[in-house]
């Protein structure tokens, strides 16, 4: 009976971090669709500096996730990093509506990704009660929701950007996120854990195996530039911005679709074929944008955009779960989210440099090159057999 009481909690804390997610990307994704074009157009940014913007985000993902891993741990506390990720993701929608030149983007760009402190902590949680049966489920279920958000959330951006324009539909873009805050505070109980002196996590902790796949994944994220230089290029193949969320809106389902099948999958067959396919499928990103110039292939490239996702950021989690100490957990997803997200500052001013000065495949032919040489790697890396 204790048994099933434990089960059903466990399940139960699932579910409420999956519509907590579902809630916080519903919110966030009414802007990523037009974010691109309000920084350029509204604000009066160029690409480099959409480019750092985005990077600078990117990063501040990295360092939040692996401060609040560490002081999780440290802690044994999980709960106040998450529901505090996401009222931060909440109030820079509030200050994005009021910004009236790029430079204020800046500070809420920060608060905005440092609202990805929640993850660490969450990923913790998710992992401690799962088992290696159901640990890939479980992470491609969070994601999947976490897409199925960001299509609804695109779907009522493409309805009420005509009658509220950008401003307002920030300003209705914190809503979510605000009941995501409730949830998390009223439904998630904290878990008790053994006491215990923690002194954080070095590489000195980790083998061999698990620093070769945060080699890896750091060069992949190299290459991984920002999702805005997709959607400028689709404005630059011919599509009107009005039709681009209906873009973003076919990579989000498509993510969010596949998330969970994929996540089951590399439960079966093992987490690093999936992420293996992963690569594969960015690289055929790449290679449509190169080679076809066509409105087909920008559709197609959304397409393996978003099985790319689907298949990469659940399985990846599930990976270093896995292939972290034990007791190290929460630290180990939050530093490893800090070495990949580090690199993607440089990633993308660099994507925006080569996009300015060089032209609109540059960024692409050195993604291919990198996402090569990170499936050379990975075909090293050993996995774990876990119970």
């Amino acid at each position: 009976m204790n048994a099933e009481i434990l089960a059903m909690n466990e399940k139960k804390t699932v579910r409420v971090f999956a519509w907590a997610s579902f809630l916080n990307d519903l919110g966030s994704d009414m802007i990523y669709p037009f974010w691109p074009f309000f920084v350029t157009t509204v604000l009066g940014a160029d690409m480099a500096v959409l480019g750092f913007i985005d990077g600078l985000g990117d990063a501040i993902v990295s360092v939040s996730q692996a401060v609040s891993g560490y002081f999780s741990d440290r802690l044994r506390k999980r709960k106040v990093f998450i529901w505090l990720g996401y009222l931060f993701g909440s109030l820079s929608r509030i200050g994005y509506a009021m910004s009236v030149v790029w430079q204020h983007l800046i500070p809420l760009r920060v608060l905005d990704r440092a609202g990805k402190m929640r993850g660490a902590p969450r990923d913790a949680i998710i992992a401690e009660i799962s088992t290696n049966e159901d640990r890939g489920k479980n992470f491609g279920f969070l994601r999947a929701m976490d897409n199925l958000g960001a299509v609804v959330g695109i779907l009522l951006s493409i309805l009420l950007i005509g009658f509220l324009g950008y401003r307002k539909l920030f300003l209705v873009a914190a809503i979510p996120s605000l009941i995501g805050v409730l949830l998390i505070l009223i439904f998630i109980k904290e878990r008790k854990t053994e006491a215990k002196i923690y002194k954080g996590i070095s590489l000195k902790d980790v083998d061999s195996n698990f620093r070769l796949f945060i080699l890896l994944s750091s060069v992949f994220a190299v290459s991984a530039f920002s999702y805005s230089f997709l959607l400028v290029y689709a404005k630059q193949a011919g599509f009107q911005i009005a039709f681009i969320p209906v873009l973003y809106l076919i990579f989000t389902f498509t993510a969010s679709i596949s998330s969970m099948p994929f996540g089951k999958l590399s439960d079966r067959i093992g987490r690093k074929s999936v992420i293996m396919m992963s690569f594969a499928i960015w690289g055929l990103v790449c290679l449509s944008i190169i080679l076809f110039h066509s409105y087909a292939a920008v559709i197609i490239a959304f397409v393996l955009y978003g099985l790319h996702k689907g298949a990469m950021e659940p399985v990846q989690k599930a990976f270093v779960s896995e292939l972290a100490p034990k007791e190290y957990k929460a630290s180990s997803l939050g530093g490893f989210q800090m070495a990949v997200g580090l690199v993607a500052l440089p990633s993308s001013v660099i994507a925006g440099l080569l996009w300015d000065k060089i032209g609109v495949s540059a960024p692409f032919y050195l993604s291919l090159a990198l996402t090569f040489a990170s499936m050379l790697m990975l075909v090293f890396v050993k996995e774990k057999n876990l119970k």
